[in-house]
């Protein structure tokens, strides 16, 4: 159990640039030592709260995250979930929504904070952002009210502003607010004060215990409509071998081609047992399926609605509900139900 009456935070490095420092002599990066924390950046010490690092073995950038390493975050969680309040998950920033989507799916009635963050630039460069998304994010997963966490949800800080984690997507490659939440506002905004929005928060869940879920079935796949999709090539995907989830990327409000092949070929693989998921291209906005003609016939051969789903969430979603052995008849209304916080 916990030593001390001040908030434990558990620091988890899975890689990214934010664990990098340059060494000045050659100009290259390498990973940083998290154990020397303290002493590279001795801001921390003024945070009200006890700090613990655990590592990756070997980092790695997030181009290469995967459901294996999203089951083993939850694990180190899991592992380490009553001897810390919060949990602080350092990222490389171009996957950090898919996991982050993926993690709160996988924990199931979480209680404590879990606030994913990195950087555009690294820990040691004279312009960084590392050291404010790190120093703020520490201090919201240690924010606690009668000695209850503040935040019950997995997150996503970055730029000053803390996010629902399911509700991101990485909207610019070189900005330092390099994340969005196109369809809910974020939960807090730090300025010169810490502004957290509690209305937004999802509601606590009382004393159910928590779950690890860490089943993911990634025979997925996620197709983008584009004038000129053909016959041929959206066969080919649908033969995939075990292929048992697809996101369907449309346009506007959930329109696709009227083409008869289409349509014959969707709802040819939804009867045989694939699930099919649409969500907008859009940056913003929901699917409306039935809305216009051009999503009509989706909604009829049984299409799921993503509703306002981020791609990320729409995925990882699915990889979980398929990972949990959800039953064919019940599959499409608890996809299209908001489970943790991520559709509206």
């Amino acid at each position: 159990m916990k030593m001390s009456e001040q908030p434990a935070i558990l620091l988890i490095y899975t890689g990214g640039t934010i664990g990098m420092m340059k060494d000045f002599e050659t100009g290259a990066l390498k990973a940083f030592n998290f154990s020397k924390l303290l002493q590279k950046i001795p801001e921390l010490k003024q945070l009200d709260c006890r700090i613990e690092t655990i590592s990756f073995e070997n980092p790695i950038d997030s181009s290469n995250m995967n459901p294996q390493k999203w089951v083993k975050i939850a694990t180190i969680i899991e592992n380490n979930y009553h001897d810390f309040d919060g949990f602080v998950v350092l990222h490389g920033s171009d996957t950090m929504s898919y996991s982050a989507s993926a993690l709160s799916f996988m924990l199931e009635n979480l209680a404590k904070p879990v606030v994913f963050t990195g950087s555009q630039l690294p820990i040691g460069d004279l312009r960084t952002d590392a050291k404010e998304n790190l120093i703020t994010a520490i201090q919201i997963a240690s924010l606690q009210h009668k000695n209850k966490p503040v935040i019950n949800e997995v997150c996503l800080y970055f730029e000053y502003k803390l996010y629902r984690g399911n509700r991101t997507t990485k909207i610019n490659a070189e900005h330092f607010n390099a994340f969005a939440s196109p369809n809910y506002p974020p939960l807090a905004e730090s300025g010169v004060h810490l502004k957290i929005n509690n209305d937004l928060m999802l509601p606590k869940n009382g004393s159910k215990k928590i779950i690890f879920h860490k089943e993911l079935d990634d025979n997925v796949v996620i197709v983008k409509m584009f004038p000129g999709i053909n016959e041929s090539v959206l066969s080919a995907i649908l033969q995939i071998p075990n292929l048992k989830g697809m996101v369907l990327e449309t346009y506007g409000s959930g329109n696709a081609p009227t083409d008869e092949w289409l349509i014959l070929a969707l709802k040819k693989a939804i009867k045989s047992g694939l699930h099919v998921v649409n969500v907008t291209q859009c940056s913003g906005g929901s699917v409306s399926m039935g809305q216009y003609e051009t999503s009509t016939s989706l909604k009829k051969i049984g299409v799921i609605s993503g509703k306002d789903s981020t791609t990320e969430a729409a995925i990882s979603k699915l990889m979980y509900l398929l990972g949990q052995q959800v039953a064919p008849n019940v599959f499409k209304t608890i996809y299209e139900t908001s489970i943790r916080g991520e559709l509206s």
